[in-house]
């Protein structure tokens, strides 16, 4: 075996290139490479591969799949596991450099390595005969990429793949580093595991991409081995090719070497089981063997950016108590930002950007964020080991007799709930871990980009997971924070996560009375413009006598949509209600313009009669109410919910986004509340992901196939279908046991009172539900109703507006402070950080 040399390791690479990707440096294979390998059908044409190696000719069947035309033996792994080196098509293999092509003792270059898994990933370990390249290789894993993919297109699928070899190539070319120019070359030390969930789901262009680089070879997947079935297809290769998302090849040049020899694994499981069963592939089976040190977690279709994965690489290494981070995420708004004219995208943008420069960047302060995205973490291997990942893969459906009712068969609707919000569980599970002190933190610095729903079904589905997941894991975390108690944190930490505490706590009661609360503060303010006091020369605003009737009737709609929004939930999908979601979408939003023109008028109202004469107090009717409330108040609020996301978007040195995506958020934030919360909660009985079912009865059937036969003493055909022939005594045999069944006396079944799992899922559904809307009602009702009036001690109606508006404005502002002063502290702590970080 080839070990590389500390001289070949810190070997330059002609023209050293850092950065981006520029369209001039992607070289494509030459008219060479075609000749060689042309494209019918979407895989390998016929290859004249090395007689001299003992491989054997290969050609295509009429569906496309490689095979051979004589069989060799291959020996099983401890009599188990097949394993097997299958060399990769001429083509691919020249265009590996040759100073790694002719490397003796390795055929990583030459050959693509299959093995046929068909234990669970627990099993998948050395002592049961598998094992892995790299550890083949005897070399130190310290960073493992994974991929997770389910059924993306192959543009996202070679997007991720290409930012993510490019960024083993940027730390590849880091001279300077402590770590990475020690003990052989980096590429050696970085290993990206792409994880399919499923083979049915995968894209077909998808796996071309994958064949095309070498990594995936149709023909060569089993389906079971001596009668066990293959749970997954493992397949390694390390490669120098990359395919573009605009599908343009890119290999090394004589003067130009883009992409370093990328060692890569493609885990592509036989069924669909769930993101969460990927991760334990990843996890207990890949990351076993291996043992990284870091391990980094990318959704397929998400884009990392330049030294994005070695910015959380780089974490680590400077922080030896870090468990988790993440970096930035922000959508994709495709060329020349055309995405921020689509309202829904532009809202999304807006919120991703602060929740973190805001939500993120304060949780880090804090030391605990609540939710590690799976689109872009990174988890360092021995923090998660033990109890996070056994908790975190309670959730995995393919446990359900190992686990029992501890597993999902055996979870109510609320956990059921939980695990759909899966990140937050590892989350929580690292924090709280017993006898140890990690923490985690928001990356600033390293950044990536994820398509987003662009389409108001696609995001009403994906919030329903997200809302309802988060409910449930925030109630779970809140009610077991005691376990911080078993954890190592020191005086300092366990004061900022008591904080962290009460802030999550304040945080939900607001979210949980957003919908009562949308509907006060739009009903009161236009009631208060309309109004003005009698004998005064002020006309009611905007449209003067007609105000009052037409705050009413828009009132009376607002009720009337909102409730469309339950009974859409609870009886409909999205998909098949389009036209009712997009008049709702468009009726809040119209909603939402009406209320901030009355605010503006408040605002003027209350300057105009300050600034008044004492002749002039037409407005005091405004300015009484503003008065009461209490003028620091109102400037405090105003300040915490405007200035904070000004000043926090200028301090983080990405101001843009307010001009461009605020606006747009303002009109979409009603709907968030009164229909994407309606719909989550309504149907909070569904806990699926979408998965593809299979059709397992339609399997079992018998197939037929029509051949062509010559009618006796004619020359033209006929189908037919061949079976096999009956026996009388089979047909009477078969006729007497139906005859004894249709004659045996009916017993009617016993009806079961018992509930059912989807019983219980729809009564958890009714439940929430029920309270979500009673005590959002109660709270309406108490501030807007006279009837209290009676209850002295109660005081009136207004006095309950008054009221209302203080502690909401109030708790607020503590909100708005709490994550603005989290905010900078994480900044200014980055920015200290860069200047003295190791790499």
């Amino acid at each position: 075996m080839h070990r590389s040399t500390p001289a070949e390791a810190t070997t330059p690479w002609a023209n050293q290139w850092i950065g981006p990707y520029p369209d001039d440096r992607f070289d494509t294979f030459q008219a060479e490479y075609w000749r060689q390998r042309p494209r019918p059908s979407s895989t390998y044409s016929p290859l004249d591969l090395d007689q001299a190696n003992g491989v054997e000719r290969q050609r295509q069947d009429p569906l496309g799949r490689l095979k051979r035309s004589s069989t060799r033996k291959v020996k099983l792994v401890d009599g188990e596991v097949l394993s097997a080196d299958y060399p990769v098509p001429s083509a691919v293999r020249n265009a590996t450099e040759p100073r790694y092509r002719e490397l003796s003792g390795t055929n990583e270059f030459t050959h693509m390595r299959y093995t046929a898994a068909t234990c669970d990933p627990n099993d998948f370990t050395l002592a049961k005969g598998y094992n892995l390249r790299p550890v083949l290789y005897n070399r130190h894993t310290e960073l493992l990429i994974s991929i997770s993919y389910y059924c993306e297109d192959k543009s996202m699928l070679a997007k991720t793949l290409t930012s993510v070899m490019l960024e083993t190539r940027r730390i590849f070319d880091q001279k300077k580093s402590e770590f990475w120019n020690k003990g052989g070359p980096a590429c050696q030390k970085i290993v990206t595991c792409i994880v399919c969930d499923g083979i049915d789901p995968c894209d077909q262009g998808a796996l071309d991409v994958l064949e095309t680089i070498g990594l995936y070879q149709d023909g060569v997947m089993k389906k079971d081995v001596d009668g066990k079935e293959v749970q997954a297809h493992i397949f390694e290769y390390t490669t120098q090719i990359a395919v573009t998302e605009d599908q343009r090849l890119v290999q090394n040049t004589v003067n130009s070497n883009l992409i370093p020899p990328t060692q890569l694994i493609l885990t592509l499981k036989s069924r669909n089981s769930q993101k969460i069963n990927s991760h334990r592939w990843l996890f207990t089976g890949i990351g076993r063997l291996l043992n990284p040190e870091v391990c980094v977690t990318i959704d397929a279709g998400t884009k990392v950016k330049p030294y994005g994965i070695h910015r959380l690489w780089i974490a680590f290494y400077n922080d030896k108590d870090l468990g988790a981070c993440c970096g930035v995420i922000e959508p994709e708004l495709g060329r020349w930002c055309r995405g921020l004219l689509n309202p829904l995208v532009a809202a999304q943008y807006f919120e991703y950007k602060v929740s973190y420069i805001l939500d993120k960047a304060m949780e880090s302060a804090f030391g605990y964020l609540n939710v590690l995205p799976g689109a872009f973490s990174a988890y360092r291997f021995r923090a998660i080991m033990g109890r996070p990942l056994e908790q975190y893969f309670h959730g995995d459906p393919t446990l359900i007799k190992m686990l029992g009712k501890k597993g999902v068969e055996g979870m109510n609707a609320f956990k059921r709930n939980m695990f759909l919000a899966e990140d937050r569980i590892l989350a929580y599970e690292l924090i709280t871990k017993a006898g140890t002190k990690w923490h985690t933190l928001v990356i600033t610095e390293a950044r990536a980009e994820t398509d987003v729903p662009d389409n108001m079904i696609d995001f009403i589905t994906q919030r329903r997971r997200w809302l309802n997941g988060a409910l449930a894991s925030t109630v779970y975390n809140l009610s077991h924070f005691s376990r911080i108690y078993k954890s190592n944190h020191n005086i300092l930490r366990m004061g900022f996560l008591h904080v962290q505490v009460a802030y999550n706590v304040l945080s939900f009661i607001l979210s949980w009375f957003n919908l009562a609360t949308f509907f006060l503060t739009i009903f009161v303010v236009t009631d208060l413009a309309s109004s003005p006091n009698d004998g005064s020369n002020v006309r009611p605003f905007p449209f003067g006598k007609a105000t009052p009737v037409f705050n009413a009737v828009l009132q009376t709609m607002y009720m009337v949509v909102v409730c469309w929004q339950f009974i859409l939930a609870l009886g409909n999908r999205p998909i098949g209600q389009t036209l009712s979601y997009l008049v709702s979408f468009i009726f809040f939003a119209i909603v939402q313009l009406y209320f901030i023109i009355n605010v503006i008028y408040f605002m003027y109202c209350v300057i105009r009669d300050k600034t008044a004469t004492s002749n002039g107090n037409s407005y005091s009717y405004i300015s009484t109410f503003y008065t009461d409330i209490g003028q620091l108040t109102v400037w405090v609020t105003c300040a915490s919910v405007f200035g904070v996301y000004y000043v926090a978007a200028f301090l983080h040195f990405d101001p843009w986004f307010m001009f461009t995506a605020y606006p747009q958020y303002l009109f979409v934030l009603s709907s968030y509340t009164n229909i994407i919360n309606i719909y989550a909660f309504s149907n909070a009985h569904d806990v699926s992901w979408g998965s593809k079912t299979t059709h397992t009865a339609l399997e079992a059937l018998p197939s037929v196939v029509t051949t062509n036969v010559r009618r006796e003493g004619r020359r033209d055909t006929v189908e037919i279908v061949e079976e096999l022939p009956s026996f009388r005594t089979d047909i009477d045999s078969h006729f007497e046991k139906v005859v004894k069944r249709a004659l045996t006396p009916y017993k009617r079944p016993s009806r079961s009172s018992t509930m059912t799992i989807e019983d219980k899922f729809r009564q958890y559904r009714t439940m929430l539900i029920a309270v979500y809307a009673f005590t959002n009602f109660l709270l309406c009702l108490i501030v807007m109703n006279d009837s209290f009036d009676k209850l002295k001690f109660l005081g009136n109606s207004r006095t309950h507006k008054i009221w209302f508006f203080k502690i909401w404005m109030w708790a607020t502002s503590v909100c708005f402070g709490m994550r603005f002063v989290g905010s900078t502290w994480t900044r200014g702590h980055t920015l200290l950080v860069l200047c003295f970080f190791r790499k």
